[in-house]
Protein backbone atom coordinates (compact mmCIF):
# COMPACT_ATOMS: atom_id res chain seq x y z
CA UNK A 1 0.00 0.00 0.00
CA UNK A 2 1.04 3.31 -1.18
CA UNK A 3 2.48 5.96 1.62
CA UNK A 4 1.16 9.93 1.93
CA UNK A 5 3.14 12.18 2.01
CA UNK A 6 2.94 16.35 2.16
CA UNK A 7 2.64 17.73 -1.69
CA UNK A 8 5.06 20.44 -1.91
CA UNK A 9 5.78 22.25 -5.50
CA UNK A 10 9.77 21.36 -5.50
CA UNK A 11 8.52 17.57 -6.10
CA UNK A 12 6.86 18.52 -9.03
CA UNK A 13 8.31 18.64 -12.38
CA UNK A 14 7.04 21.27 -15.43
CA UNK A 15 4.92 20.20 -18.60
CA UNK A 16 4.83 22.77 -21.03
CA UNK A 17 3.66 22.63 -24.70
CA UNK A 18 5.06 25.44 -27.48
CA UNK A 19 2.57 25.48 -30.44
CA UNK A 20 2.48 27.59 -33.68
CA UNK A 21 2.71 27.94 -37.38
CA UNK A 22 6.11 27.55 -39.57
CA UNK A 23 8.88 29.93 -38.68
CA UNK A 24 7.58 31.17 -35.43
CA UNK A 25 10.27 29.86 -33.36
CA UNK A 26 9.57 27.16 -31.19
CA UNK A 27 12.69 25.04 -31.46
CA UNK A 28 14.49 28.34 -30.63
CA UNK A 29 11.83 29.37 -27.92
CA UNK A 30 12.14 26.05 -26.09
CA UNK A 31 15.74 26.18 -26.36
CA UNK A 32 15.84 29.41 -24.40
CA UNK A 33 13.19 28.85 -21.99
CA UNK A 34 14.80 25.38 -21.13
CA UNK A 35 18.05 27.33 -20.70
CA UNK A 36 16.32 28.99 -17.61
CA UNK A 37 14.99 26.00 -16.50
CA UNK A 38 18.09 23.76 -15.74
CA UNK A 39 21.80 22.93 -16.79
CA UNK A 40 21.43 19.76 -18.60
CA UNK A 41 19.22 20.14 -21.59
CA UNK A 42 18.57 17.14 -24.02
CA UNK A 43 16.34 17.53 -27.10
CA UNK A 44 14.19 14.77 -28.89
CA UNK A 45 15.14 15.93 -32.53
CA UNK A 46 12.53 14.77 -34.95
CA UNK A 47 12.71 18.28 -37.11
CA UNK A 48 15.99 17.22 -38.93
CA UNK A 49 18.35 18.97 -37.45
CA UNK A 50 16.09 21.85 -36.51
CA UNK A 51 17.58 22.17 -33.02
CA UNK A 52 21.52 21.53 -33.72
CA UNK A 53 21.00 24.80 -35.60
CA UNK A 54 21.37 26.84 -32.42
CA UNK A 55 24.32 24.43 -30.80
CA UNK A 56 26.06 27.63 -30.80
CA UNK A 57 23.83 29.62 -28.67
CA UNK A 58 22.43 26.86 -26.31
CA UNK A 59 24.27 24.08 -25.04
CA UNK A 60 22.31 20.40 -24.89
CA UNK A 61 23.17 17.44 -26.18
CA UNK A 62 20.61 15.98 -29.01
CA UNK A 63 18.94 12.20 -30.30
CA UNK A 64 18.11 12.37 -33.80
CA UNK A 65 15.05 10.31 -34.70
CA UNK A 66 15.10 8.25 -37.77
CA UNK A 67 11.88 6.26 -36.73
CA UNK A 68 8.75 8.24 -35.60
CA UNK A 69 6.33 5.80 -33.69
CA UNK A 70 5.33 5.85 -30.76
CA UNK A 71 7.76 3.29 -29.04
CA UNK A 72 10.56 5.40 -30.62
CA UNK A 73 9.03 8.31 -28.97
CA UNK A 74 8.91 6.94 -25.40
CA UNK A 75 12.23 5.00 -25.53
CA UNK A 76 13.88 8.05 -26.30
CA UNK A 77 12.01 10.01 -23.41
CA UNK A 78 12.78 7.18 -21.03
CA UNK A 79 16.75 6.98 -21.93
CA UNK A 80 16.81 11.07 -20.98
CA UNK A 81 16.71 10.81 -17.27
CA UNK A 82 19.54 11.88 -16.21
CA UNK A 83 18.48 15.58 -18.31
CA UNK A 84 17.22 18.35 -16.10
CA UNK A 85 14.94 19.16 -19.05
CA UNK A 86 13.45 17.33 -22.44
CA UNK A 87 12.52 19.11 -24.92
CA UNK A 88 10.44 17.12 -27.54
CA UNK A 89 10.72 18.69 -30.59
CA UNK A 90 8.10 18.07 -32.24
CA UNK A 91 5.29 16.01 -30.75
CA UNK A 92 3.04 16.49 -33.55
CA UNK A 93 5.31 13.64 -35.87
CA UNK A 94 4.49 10.90 -33.30
CA UNK A 95 0.46 11.75 -33.89
CA UNK A 96 1.04 11.63 -37.31
CA UNK A 97 2.59 8.47 -37.30
CA UNK A 98 -0.09 6.97 -35.25
CA UNK A 99 -2.82 8.73 -37.64
CA UNK A 100 -1.16 6.43 -40.39
CA UNK A 101 -0.86 2.74 -37.69
CA UNK A 102 -4.61 2.94 -37.16
CA UNK A 103 -5.05 3.62 -40.72
CA UNK A 104 -3.30 0.62 -42.03
CA UNK A 105 -5.39 -1.33 -38.85
CA UNK A 106 -7.74 -0.58 -40.18
CA UNK A 107 -7.61 -1.32 -43.46
CA UNK A 108 -5.71 -5.10 -42.79
CA UNK A 109 -7.61 -6.27 -39.53
CA UNK A 110 -10.70 -4.22 -39.12
CA UNK A 111 -12.10 -4.45 -42.39
CA UNK A 112 -11.93 -0.62 -42.68
CA UNK A 113 -13.67 0.32 -39.67
CA UNK A 114 -11.31 3.06 -38.20
CA UNK A 115 -13.32 3.31 -35.09
CA UNK A 116 -12.26 -0.45 -34.30
CA UNK A 117 -8.80 0.54 -35.03
CA UNK A 118 -8.72 2.84 -32.30
CA UNK A 119 -8.89 0.37 -29.78
CA UNK A 120 -4.98 -0.22 -30.23
CA UNK A 121 -4.24 3.61 -31.31
CA UNK A 122 -5.82 4.59 -27.94
CA UNK A 123 -3.53 2.72 -25.71
CA UNK A 124 -0.13 3.61 -27.99
CA UNK A 125 -1.11 7.75 -27.58
CA UNK A 126 -1.73 7.06 -23.63
CA UNK A 127 1.50 5.24 -23.66
CA UNK A 128 3.43 8.50 -25.02
CA UNK A 129 1.64 11.04 -22.81
CA UNK A 130 2.26 8.30 -19.85
CA UNK A 131 6.02 8.52 -20.15
CA UNK A 132 5.67 12.54 -20.55
CA UNK A 133 4.64 12.71 -17.13
CA UNK A 134 6.40 9.99 -15.28
CA UNK A 135 9.85 11.55 -16.68
CA UNK A 136 11.98 13.23 -13.84
CA UNK A 137 12.54 16.06 -16.44
CA UNK A 138 10.83 19.05 -17.06
CA UNK A 139 9.17 18.55 -20.44
CA UNK A 140 8.75 21.04 -23.18
CA UNK A 141 7.38 19.67 -26.39
CA UNK A 142 6.75 21.58 -29.64
CA UNK A 143 3.71 21.05 -31.51
CA UNK A 144 2.63 22.45 -35.29
CA UNK A 145 -0.73 23.87 -35.45
CA UNK A 146 -3.69 23.37 -37.67
CA UNK A 147 -6.77 25.39 -38.31
CA UNK A 148 -9.92 24.61 -36.18
CA UNK A 149 -13.03 25.46 -38.22
CA UNK A 150 -16.54 25.80 -37.07
CA UNK A 151 -19.71 24.23 -38.60
CA UNK A 152 -22.85 26.41 -37.36
CA UNK A 153 -25.68 27.77 -38.98
CA UNK A 154 -26.54 31.46 -40.15
CA UNK A 155 -29.98 33.61 -39.49
CA UNK A 156 -31.36 32.29 -42.85
CA UNK A 157 -30.81 28.59 -41.82
CA UNK A 158 -27.98 27.97 -43.90
CA UNK A 159 -24.96 25.90 -42.76
CA UNK A 160 -21.18 28.24 -41.74
CA UNK A 161 -18.19 26.72 -41.76
CA UNK A 162 -16.18 29.59 -40.03
CA UNK A 163 -12.53 29.40 -39.13
CA UNK A 164 -12.12 29.41 -34.92
CA UNK A 165 -8.20 29.53 -34.48
CA UNK A 166 -5.53 27.09 -34.16
CA UNK A 167 -4.77 24.31 -32.65
CA UNK A 168 -2.18 21.82 -31.71
CA UNK A 169 -1.94 19.18 -34.13
CA UNK A 170 -1.87 16.42 -31.85
CA UNK A 171 -4.32 14.04 -30.50
CA UNK A 172 -7.64 15.43 -29.09
CA UNK A 173 -7.31 16.64 -24.99
CA UNK A 174 -3.64 16.62 -25.22
CA UNK A 175 -3.71 19.93 -23.90
CA UNK A 176 -5.21 18.78 -20.51
CA UNK A 177 -1.55 17.11 -20.03
CA UNK A 178 0.57 20.26 -19.87
CA UNK A 179 1.07 23.02 -16.82
CA UNK A 180 1.54 25.85 -19.19
CA UNK A 181 0.23 25.71 -22.77
CA UNK A 182 1.62 28.42 -25.16
CA UNK A 183 0.72 29.90 -28.54
CA UNK A 184 3.69 31.45 -30.58
CA UNK A 185 3.25 33.71 -33.13
CA UNK A 186 5.25 34.42 -36.62
CA UNK A 187 5.73 37.90 -35.04
CA UNK A 188 7.61 35.31 -31.94
CA UNK A 189 5.44 36.60 -29.38
CA UNK A 190 4.10 34.13 -27.01
CA UNK A 191 0.45 33.97 -25.60
CA UNK A 192 0.18 32.16 -22.64
CA UNK A 193 -3.79 30.54 -22.77
CA UNK A 194 -3.21 27.85 -19.71
CA UNK A 195 -1.25 27.92 -16.78
CA UNK A 196 -1.79 26.21 -13.72
CA UNK A 197 0.76 28.39 -11.75
CA UNK A 198 -2.07 31.16 -12.06
CA UNK A 199 0.64 33.91 -12.88
CA UNK A 200 1.19 33.97 -16.57
CA UNK A 201 -2.84 33.63 -17.88
CA UNK A 202 -3.20 35.23 -20.31
CA UNK A 203 0.03 36.91 -20.58
CA UNK A 204 1.88 38.05 -23.85
CA UNK A 205 5.46 37.56 -23.74
CA UNK A 206 7.81 39.15 -26.75
CA UNK A 207 10.12 36.52 -27.48
CA UNK A 208 10.04 34.17 -24.46
CA UNK A 209 13.70 33.42 -23.16
CA UNK A 210 15.68 32.16 -20.15
CA UNK A 211 13.96 34.88 -17.61
CA UNK A 212 10.44 32.80 -18.73
CA UNK A 213 12.42 29.87 -17.70
CA UNK A 214 13.52 30.91 -14.32
CA UNK A 215 10.42 31.90 -13.73
CA UNK A 216 8.56 28.86 -13.99
CA UNK A 217 12.00 27.25 -12.34
CA UNK A 218 11.17 30.00 -9.21
CA UNK A 219 7.44 28.71 -9.18
CA UNK A 220 7.91 24.91 -8.91
CA UNK A 221 11.03 25.71 -5.78
CA UNK A 222 9.06 28.19 -4.29
CA UNK A 223 10.44 30.89 -4.61
CA UNK A 224 9.16 34.62 -4.33
CA UNK A 225 9.51 36.22 -7.47
CA UNK A 226 8.21 39.88 -8.32
CA UNK A 227 6.31 40.00 -11.51
CA UNK A 228 6.52 43.62 -12.18
CA UNK A 229 10.33 43.36 -11.93
CA UNK A 230 9.96 40.24 -14.74
CA UNK A 231 7.82 41.97 -16.61
CA UNK A 232 10.50 45.45 -16.81
CA UNK A 233 13.19 42.72 -17.84
CA UNK A 234 11.48 40.91 -20.66
CA UNK A 235 10.45 44.65 -22.03
CA UNK A 236 13.38 46.91 -20.92
CA UNK A 237 10.77 48.86 -19.12
CA UNK A 238 8.39 49.60 -21.42
CA UNK A 239 4.58 48.74 -20.71
CA UNK A 240 3.84 45.92 -23.33
CA UNK A 241 0.37 44.58 -23.53
CA UNK A 242 -1.01 42.77 -21.03
CA UNK A 243 2.48 41.36 -19.66
CA UNK A 244 2.54 44.40 -17.49
CA UNK A 245 -0.88 45.09 -16.36
CA UNK A 246 -0.92 41.63 -14.88
CA UNK A 247 2.23 41.93 -13.29
CA UNK A 248 0.80 44.81 -11.21
CA UNK A 249 -1.47 43.00 -9.57
CA UNK A 250 0.74 40.55 -7.37
CA UNK A 251 3.71 38.89 -6.78
CA UNK A 252 4.62 35.25 -5.77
Amino acid sequence: MGQFKKATKKQAKLRAAIFGPAGAGKTYTALAVASGLGKKVAVVDTERGSASKYADRFGFDVCELKGRSIDDYVEAIKGAGDYDVLIIDSLTHAWQELLTEVEKLAKTKYRGNTWSAWSEGTPRQRSLVDAMLCSPCHIIATMRTRTEWKVGENSRGKTTIDRVGLAPEQGKGIEYEFDLLMEISQEHIGHVIKDRTGKFQDVLIEKPDAKFGKQMKAWLEDAEVDLVEYAKEVFDGKEVGSVVETAKVEKF
